[in-house]
């Protein structure tokens, strides 16, 4: 028993009845916005890992040894 195209059909149609085009765009904006957030957010913790393990290395590099 899978899901009908008449069934997506009334949940699409409810959904829109229920919350407007508008808002349902604007929800749509607001997730996008959320997800370029998150993938800058991600991409700019990567470098800061990367710039903080080359500063390791380099430290490391430096100490005399005993």
């Amino acid at each position: 028993m899978g899901i009908s195209f008449w069934q997506i059909a009334i949940v699409v149609v409810l959904v829109v009845l229920l919350f407007g085009r508008g808002k349902i765009s604007s929800l749509m904006g607001d997730v996008a916005k959320g997800i370029k957030s998150f993938k800058k957010g991600m991409s700019s913790d990567e470098k800061d890992m990367s710039s903080d393990v080359k500063d390791q290395e380099k430290s490391d590099n430096n100490k005399d040894p005993d």
